[in-house]
Order: C-alpha cells, then sequence, then structure tokens
C-alpha cells in the first residue's frame, strides 16, 4: 500500500528521516558512554546526581523524541510510491536492524532506572560493550540503504 500525495513529499519526508536518525543516533552513542562514567562515581553523590539529570535530558528530551520522529518519517517513506522495492531482501535486514536499534534504546531506559534507583548493577565494562551496539547496527543499516546487496 502507497499513498501518491506522499511522492510530492519525498525528498522533505528523506531529509527529515535522515536529520531525526542523526540526532536518535547521536543519543545511542553519547548516552551509554554517559553510563560508563555513571558507574565510575559514588552512589549519592552530586556527581551521581547530576549524571541522572544528564542521561533523563538526553534521554527524554532529545534520543526518544528523535527516534519517534524517524520511526513516523521511515514510515511514511515507506508509504511513498517507488521507494522500495518489496521483492528486495535488503529492505527487511534494514527493518530488522531498525527493530534491534529500537530495542536496544529500551534497554538503556531500563538500565537508566537503575542508575536513578541507585540500583545499578552493571558494569563500566558491560556499558563499554554496550556503546559498540549503535555503530555496528548503524553500519548495516547504512549499506543496506545505500548498496542494497539483496
Amino acid at each position: 500500500m502507497t499513498i501518491d500525495v506522499l511522492a510530492n513529499y519525498y525528498l522533505w519526508t528523506k531529509s527529515l528521516h535522515v536529520i531525526s536518525l542523526i540526532a536518535w543516533m547521536a543519543g545511542l552513542f553519547y548516552l551509554p558512554r554517559l553510563y560508563v562514567y555513571h558507574t565510575m562515581v559514588p552512589v549519592g553523590t552530586a556527581e551521581s546526581e547530576r549524571m541522572k539529570v544528564m542521561e533523563r535530558r538526553l534521554l527524554k528530551a532529545i534520543t526518544t523524541p528523535a527516534m519517534i520522529a524517524t520511526w513516523l518519517f521511515g514510515i511514511l517513506l515507506v508509504l511513498t510510491p517507488g521507494v522500495i522495492d518489496w521483492t528486495s531482501g535488503w529492505w527487511h535486514t534494514k527493518l530488522l536492524c531498525v527493530l534491534l536499534m529500537t530495542g536496544f534504546h529500551g534497554g538503556l531506559a531500563r538500565w537508566r532506572r537503575g542508575f536513578l534507583d541507585d540500583r545499578n548493577r552493571l558494569s563500566e565494562r558491560f556499558f563499554r560493550i554496550m556503546n559498540e551496539i549503535p555503530t555496528l547496527l548503524m553500519i548495516v543499516i547504512v549499506i543496506m540503504v545505500i548498496v542494497r546487496p539483496f
């Protein structure tokens, strides 16, 4: 199913999708790094409380709205005539990676609650490893969209 009128706004929709994605990725790159630093500070200190504010603002004011906008503009692109060749396999892989990225975003929100309640039990090393996941997903997504290998 496509909506013909969306073809008139294709370049605007695509631009807003990419802008939203950049903002979302910035948050997905930075929030795990904040968690790495947060694991290094003692619970209950002024520094720990400052980290909580930074994490909340990044997640609630930037990362989550950017994710919602990315999804919204992505759905509009899918509904635009001629954008997706439904017989190609690349978009299945891209969609899977976007779903995984959305799940990762949910994980970041859950881990933030652990810090918020001063009950985080995850290590600095864990968050350093988690910090790499958005990069790997982004690489696959970009290759799927630009190269369209299958």
